[in-house]
């Protein structure tokens, strides 16, 4: 416990008092955001805002986890690294697309093709690794299975558990990235799921099989480093949020929201909650399938079934303020991430004895 108040605490601490050394040093080198000009025309004052700002949610992070693991020595574990190694992976795709952007002064970054491959190669990398490096005990980060609340089902080959992988870490990663259309929404918004995959990975550290063999334990490696690893995110991205929220001083770009894709995916692997964070990142989900529908409506109707896509902008041109929007989809993450958890903890009280 100690460990993961200790990461939460630095990282928060270093996000909030160098976000904005970073607003000051992308000021000077001009690395403005350009807003594009099918958006939402009150966005236009946006313009020129510093972005980026993700780097620094992903600094925070890597500090934050280091300082703690030395200060309580705990030992680092092949699942945080990993984890911590597919956020940076998928950071560093986002800084060449935010980085592409800021340099031709336009709103289109990488394409689309490439910013797919960037994912798919890290993310590939990360499903091959977490199936391999076994403990003492014969437990890899994760087990080549699909979950929900825990492992089921027949175990998948290789390929067809590394396709799986890379489909939902691409898929959670542009989530969050359509999320972050509202100053601090996608930040908000992934603070309420990382909280929640803290509370399920020190629930797993309790109930630990390889501690205490019963009905309802887990077979979890690493258990408190995942916790670890979720706190320290959580504490960047409180310290963040102070800059991020409305009116936002900086924008975490594709740098954040990549990166906090990653994250949760990775969480939800190492954790066997795969299908959970459909319900836990609810809100991610929502703003996704918005997309998706209006985009699929377009082709095939020539219609639209929003005025604009992702969702948040659709209630913009309703006329909702950005703060009542931002507030509300808070809200909506915060019920989302209730019921995920109430799931959690009552499949496991299921396996009491009675």
């Amino acid at each position: 416990m100690k460990t993961i108040i200790v990461a939460a605490a630095v990282s928060m601490v270093l996000a909030l008092f160098g976000t904005p050394l970073a607003i000051n040093v992308f000021k000077r080198h001009g690395y403005g955001q350009q807003i594009r000009e099918e958006g939402p025309a009150t966005h236009k004052t946006k313009t020129g805002t510093p972005t980026m700002g993700g780097t620094v949610i992903v600094i925070a992070t890597l500090v934050g986890y280091l300082v703690a693991d030395v200060v309580t020595r705990q030992s680092m574990s092949t699942s945080g690294l990993l984890v911590l190694g597919l956020m940076t992976g998928l950071g560093v795709v986002g800084f060449i697309d935010d980085f592409i952007k800021i340099y031709r002064q336009t709103s289109l970054g990488l394409r689309s093709g490439a910013k797919l491959a960037g994912q798919a190669v890290v993310g590939a990398i990360f499903a091959v690794e977490v199936i391999k490096h076994a403990d003492k005990v014969g437990l890899t980060p994760a087990d080549p299975q699909l979950s929900f609340l825990r492992a089921f089902g027949p175990t998948l080959g290789v390929l067809p558990f590394v396709i799986w992988i890379v489909i939902m870490i691409a898929g959670t990663s542009n989530a969050v990235n359509l999320t972050d259309g509202l100053d601090g929404l996608a930040t908000g918004s992934a603070i309420l799921v990382l909280a929640a995959y803290v509370l399920i990975a020190n629930w797993q550290l309790r109930n630990d099989c390889t501690v205490l063999l019963s009905p309802n334990c887990y077979l979890i490696r690493d258990p408190l480093d995942l916790a670890v690893v979720s706190a320290a995110v959580l504490g960047a991205c409180f310290g963040f949020l102070w800059w991020n929220a409305p009116p936002a001083k900086i924008f975490m770009g594709d740098t954040g929201s990549l990166a906090l894709g990653g994250v949760l995916a990775g969480l939800a692997v190492c954790t066997e909650t795969q299908l959970l964070l459909v319900i836990l990142g609810g809100l991610f989900v929502i703003i996704a399938l918005s997309v998706i529908i209006q985009v699929g409506s377009f082709k095939m109707t020539g219609k639209r079934v929003f005025r604009m896509a992702p969702l948040q902008h659709h209630f913009e041109l309703l006329g909702w303020a950005e703060t009542t929007i931002v507030i509300r989809f808070w809200l909506i993450a915060g019920l989302f991430v209730g019921l995920g958890l109430g799931l959690f903890y009552i499949e496991w009280l299921q396996w009491l004895p009675t």
